[in-house]
Formats: C-alpha cells, structure tokens, sequence
C-alpha cells in the first residue's frame, strides 16, 4: 500500500456472540485527469452500507489519507472490542 493506486483493501469485524458484524473496504484509484480517488465503503455486512469518494491532486496527500484510516482500524479493539481482519 506504498504507492498508489493499490489493490482494494477490504477488512471485517466479527464478533457473533456481541452481534457485531462490520465491514470496511478501502480502493485508490486515478481518474481520467490523473487525479487520485480514494473509495471507502463501511456498513453492517448484509446491509447497504455508506460509501465515500475522496479526490487529491497529490498522491502523497492520498497516501496520507488512507494511512490515517487504516491506522483507526487498528484500534477497533479498543473502541468496538473486536479487531479488524483482512477478508
């Protein structure tokens, strides 16, 4: 994930006892202007779910960006008790 645009990265949360069930996906790709989009999508799994495009003229603003969300869903253990896994 060091260089953009990189394969979708696409983790889940589950925990049945706790009826957590999450989803997390993350896509960079670059669009006919060169510029870079960024594509997150969260939500229940087997629910709709929310998505969110983000553009950047610099692919290390981009870089950034993804890296801050991955690092919050490193402390999923902390804030919902279960950890994120790669799917």
């Amino acid at each position: 994930m060091d260089v953009l645009p990189f394969e979708p990265l696409e983790l889940a949360a589950l925990d049945p006892a706790r009826n957590i069930s999450r989803r997390w996906r993350v896509a960079a790709t670059r669009d006919l202007f060169g510029r870079v989009m960024v594509e997150t999508g969260w939500g229940r799994i087997g629910a709709r779910g929310r998505v969110l495009v983000r553009s950047f003229a610099e692919e290390d603003e981009a870089l950034r960006y993804v890296r801050a969300l991955v690092a919050r869903r490193r402390t999923a253990r902390r804030r919902i008790g279960v950890s994120y896994e790669r799917v």
